[in-house]
C-alpha cells in the first residue's frame, strides 16, 4: 500500500508539472504564478515550488521586470533529440527549401498530436514582408489549413468527438457544411485558409504519407494575404501539393 501511495503521488506531481508547462502558449509566453494557479487549479505555493524547480533546470525563466515566467532554453535540450529523429522532418527539409524557392513564401512542416497541429520545421520567406510563426506553434482552429488536412483523415467518430468536446475551435459554421469541406480537402489533397483565421494570412497545406499509407505530417506554405490573389493562390496550391507528394515518395509512399 505504501508503494501504491508513493506511485500515485509521483504520478500526480508529474501531471501537475505538465499542467503548469501547458499554461505557456504562443499567445501567452509570459505567465504569472496567480494566473497559472487559477488555470490548473493548484494553490499558489504549489505552483511557486514547481516553477522554482523548473527554473533551476532552466526549463523556465523569470522575467525580472514583470516577475512572470517564460519557457526556458532547457526545453530545447529535452525536445532536441525528438525533433532531430523525426524522419519526416529530415526527409522534408530539402523539399521545403525547394518549396520556399518556388513560391517565395514561408515553407512549414506540421505534425498532428491528436487534437492540435504542431509546427516542427519552418523555412521563413526571404522577402522583407513575410508570414512566420514560432517553432512549436500549436493550432486547433478548424479553419487552419493544416488542421483541415489532419481532420480530413480522422475517423468519423473521432472527428465527431473533437468537434463536440470543443477541442477544435470553430466559428459559427454548420457542422455538416464543415464535414463536406473536409471531404473536399481529402478528395483534392490540400486545404486552403484564405484569410479565415487571420485577415493578414493565407495558408495552403497538403498531406504527407509514409510507406504504410498513413498521414504523418503536412507541408504548408504561409504568405501575407495582401500579395496572394487568385492566380497566386493557385500556384501556392500546386507547389505545396507537389512538395507534399515528393516528401511522401521519399518516405516510401506508393499511392
Amino acid at each position: 500500500m505504501t508503494e501504491l501511495r508513493s506511485e500515485s503521488r509521483g504520478t500526480s506531481v508529474i501531471v501537475n508539472v505538465l499542467d503548469v508547462l501547458r499554461c505557456f502558449t504562443v499567445e501567452r509566453p509570459l505567465v504569472g504564478v496567480t494566473e497559472i494557479a487559477d488555470q490548473v487549479g493548484l494553490h499558489k505555493s504549489s505552483v511557486s515550488r514547481i516553477l522554482a524547480t523548473l527554473e533551476q533546470e532552466q526549463v523556465v525563466d523569470r522575467d525580472e521586470q514583470t516577475r512572470k515566467y517564460r519557457l526556458g532554453v532547457g526545453l530545447i535540450a529535452i525536445a532536441g533529440p525528438l525533433l532531430a529523429n523525426l524522419d519526416v522532418r529530415q526527409v522534408a527539409y530539402p523539399i521545403l527549401q525547394e518549396l520556399r524557392e518556388a513560391t517565395g513564401e514561408t515553407a512549414v512542416l506540421n505534425i498532428w498530436d491528436g487534437s492540435e497541429s504542431v509546427s516542427v520545421e519552418q523555412l521563413p520567406s526571404l522577402r522583407l514582408v513575410k508570414h512566420t510563426s514560432v517553432m512549436g506553434s500549436r493550432y486547433r482552429t478548424g479553419l487552419s489549413a493544416s488542421v483541415q488536412v489532419f481532420l480530413s483523415y480522422e475517423l468519423p467518430e473521432r472527428l465527431t468527438q473533437l468537434l463536440a468536446d470543443g477541442e477544435i475551435e470553430l466559428p459559427d459554421i454548420d457542422r455538416d457544411e464543415y464535414r463536406a469541406r473536409l471531404d473536399l480537402v481529402r478528395e483534392r489533397g490540400y486545404a486552403v485558409n484564405y484569410g479565415e483565421t487571420s485577415l493578414e494570412e493565407v495558408g495552403v497545406a497538403a498531406g504527407v504519407f509514409d510507406h504504410r499509407g498513413e498521414l504523418v505530417a503536412c507541408a504548408m506554405t504561409a504568405a501575407p494575404f495582401y500579395r496572394i490573389g487568385s492566380e497566386e493562390l493557385e500556384e501556392l496550391c500546386r507547389h505545396t501539393l507537389s512538395a507534399a507528394q515528393k516528401i511522401s515518395t521519399r518516405l516510401g509512399y506508393q499511392g
